[in-house]
């Protein structure tokens, strides 16, 4: 029965998640975390970073990662697939559709029409995160956020902004940075 439902959620996610990874990020939160309780909201921002330094899309590396979590390596390979059957399908449709019907008008006003919804997922995906990242699981409070979470984030983004650095050595560089302050701090990390 798992394995049904594994299969089953991470084709939905596979199904409804246009606009690449992080658009699929609100539906895998859906789906892993709210429905079926398989992570925490924690552990799904876990997930996206390791997801963010592991080579491949990030619906194909949570569907990998939750798949091993719940049901092990056979729960691995049924949650990928899943996630992967979808995509299979629509992409050899499309191919089709659009190598036949490219310069209709209609077909060229559905893309554009897509791109404001796919940047509106993407942007409430990263604030669920950034959320996550500087209050913990219970968002956004009133309360003072994690600063060294705070200045990390900002650091971060200012560097990647003014020097347009190999965003892999900011992450390890901030993961380093992060352990080193919060090991200083006493903050335990497990």
């Amino acid at each position: 029965m798992i394995y049904l439902q594994l299969f089953l959620s991470f084709f939905q996610i596979g199904l409804f998640s246009f606009g690449g990874g992080y658009a699929a990020l609100p539906l895998i939160q859906a789906q892993v975390v709210e429905q079926h309780q398989w992570l925490t909201m924690a552990q799904l921002t876990d997930l996206t970073t390791i997801s963010q330094m592991t080579p491949g899309p990030i619906a194909i590396n949570a569907s990998t990662f939750v798949g091993s979590q719940i049901a092990g390596p056979l729960g691995a390979v049924v949650a990928t697939a899943g996630c992967v059957l979808p995509s299979c399908l629509i992409v050899s449709l499309l191919a089709w559709v659009y190598r036949r019907w490219q310069k209709v008008t209609a077909i060229q006003g559905a893309l554009d029409g897509l791109r404001p919804a796919i940047l509106a997922l993407i942007a409430g995906a990263g604030l669920d995160m950034l959320l996550t990242a500087l209050w913990g699981e219970s968002g956004f409070v009133l309360a003072c956020p994690d600063l060294v979470a705070l200045a990390l984030f900002l650091a971060s983004f200012l560097v990647l902004r003014r020097w347009k650095p190999d965003p892999v050595a900011v992450m390890l560089g901030s993961g380093v940075i992060g352990m080193i302050a919060y090991l200083l701090l006493g903050t335990d990390l497990t």
